[in-house]
């Protein structure tokens, strides 16, 4: 028996232990899924909605304890972390709501003496691979719409959140889904890897680093079977001169810090018009200043601790470079008790003085640090932003929109905005170029992953 233990870094205790699954349980697992899913393509996609929707009631009737999980588990503030489970609610209802249009049959234009129509067919048995930073929203991008489009499912989530695959498995058992249609395991690594390489398996869809990214491409190779990646960010801001300044800083710098910037698509570097680069750093620093780091059970917490001490060493790290390099740090990490080396706690901070040679400004940062440069113009902050091996969201702030719209048209993401940033509308495409993977979740898009087509072309006797 191996187990797998989950270490809060509210405290540094054993959260969760939770048995790994073993070849044996791994195999009941997948025979399961692969006889559930042949009755499941049977059924209505009306039916599939309905079993979903009320997997959702299920859910978010128990708001509450889930965000008291949550807090433990990863270190959302409890303050903060309820609007996951809204997001998880938004994200489900909206491509429950998608799901009927998106997986009718196309139906072509009339030629005399046949009848011709494209259909969408569910892949097999999908394994979704979901990450521990927004481990319900990430989870629900690919689960939900996996099994509305006739798929079953095999939910690995991350050793960190092992309690959000449990959570779902019951709320869908409340909702009556059949059997095997839903399941999670615990798995190691290795037993990951050998689950992809299984014939049985007919698409992964994964969210997290860009080796994890690299292992599942390793172990579909020469299977022939759909995968989506959803990888890394070093998202960019673009603040021009014409900008609503404290609009802009709220909006950029929430983008910035929320989650303690343990998100894909949060901003890690600001690019701001030279005409106004002193005023923005000005409000930016004391707007930073109001975030409270502490413990994220206690409701006054604003910012809470990394996911672990070696992800917030990592961030020290990549900050005493660039200050060793000629950065400024505009925050003294002596006002936050907590932060210290080895502790998951770190003090957030703004850069300035910065280029891309620094780690800081190229390298996946995932903490709550962000780096502000001046521009001249709107070519120079373009070449800057594009200038990245990522390309997940990009934003731009400007009273002018015609000009922030072909700003954005000149942007290499895989989602722009424009007055806003680190956020995910469930009816776009959520999708990344670049080192931020491939494929597409979410959106009327999103089923086109998980289904694949098949053409009747019937002549009439």
């Amino acid at each position: 028996m191996v187990m797998q233990q989950t270490i809060s870094p509210v405290d540094g205790s054993v959260y969760v232990e939770r048995e790994l699954a073993d070849v044996g349980t791994i195999e009941l697992a997948l025979g399961r899924a692969v006889a559930a899913q042949r009755a499941w393509r049977e059924v209505s996609v009306a039916d599939r909605c309905r079993y979903c929707a009320a997997m959702v009631d299920a859910f978010v009737a128990r708001r509450d304890a889930l965000s008291e999980e949550l807090s433990w588990q990863m270190g959302r503030p409890i303050s903060q972390a309820g609007g996951e489970i809204g997001g998880f609610e938004e994200r489900a209802r909206t491509m429950i709501r998608l799901a009927e249009s998106a997986l009718a049959p196309i139906s072509l234009a009339n030629k005399p003496g046949f009848t011709r129509y494209i259909t969408r067919e569910p892949l097999g048995v999908s394994l979704i691979v979901a990450p521990w930073n927004f481990p319900f929203m990430t989870a629900v991008n690919a689960v939900v719409p996996a099994i509305l489009a006739g798929n079953a499912v095999i939910l690995k989530h991350s050793a960190q959140t092992p309690l959000c695959a449990e959570r779902m498995a019951e709320a869908f058992d409340a909702a009556g889904l059949p059997e095997g249609v839903f399941q999670f395991l615990h798995m190691s690594h290795s037993a990951t890897e050998a689950l992809i390489r299984d014939p049985r398996i007919d698409h992964v869809s994964f969210t997290g680093s860009v080796a994890g990214g690299e292992m599942v491409e390793r172990n579909a190779q020469g299977r022939f079977i759909a995968t989506a990646l959803e990888l890394g960010g070093k998202d960019p801001a673009y603040i021009r001169a014409d900008v609503d300044l404290d609009a802009a800083v709220d909006g950029v710098m929430d983008g910035a810090f929320f989650n303690s910037g343990q998100s894909c698509c949060g901003i890690e570097r600001i690019y701001v018009h030279r005409d106004i680069h002193d005023a923005f750093v000005e409000r930016a620093v004391d707007w930073l200043r109001q975030l409270r780091l502490g413990n994220p059970t206690d409701p006054t917490t604003t910012l809470g601790p990394l996911v672990k001490p070696a992800a917030a060493d990592f961030v020290r790290g990549q900050i005493e470079e660039a200050v060793a390099a000629g950065a400024r740090a505009w925050i003294d990490p002596g006002d936050y008790p907590l932060s210290v080396p080895g502790s998951a706690y770190l003090a957030p901070q703004l850069l300035t003085g910065v280029d891309h040679s620094m780690r800081v400004m190229h390298e996946e940062s995932f903490g709550p640090v962000v780096g502000i440069m001046p521009v001249v113009d709107d070519d120079s902050a373009v070449a800057l932003m594009n200038d990245s091996e990522f390309g997940l969201t990009a934003a731009v702030f400007t009273r002018d929109l015609e000009v922030g719209e072909a700003l954005a048209r000149r942007l290499q993401a895989g989602t722009v905005f424009t007055n806003r940033c680190d956020y995910l509308d469930p009816e776009l495409a959520w999708t990344g170029i670049k080192q931020s993977g491939r494929g597409c979740s979410l959106s009327r898009l999103g089923f086109d992953t998980l289904t694949r087509p098949k053409s009747f072309h019937l002549k009439h006797a």
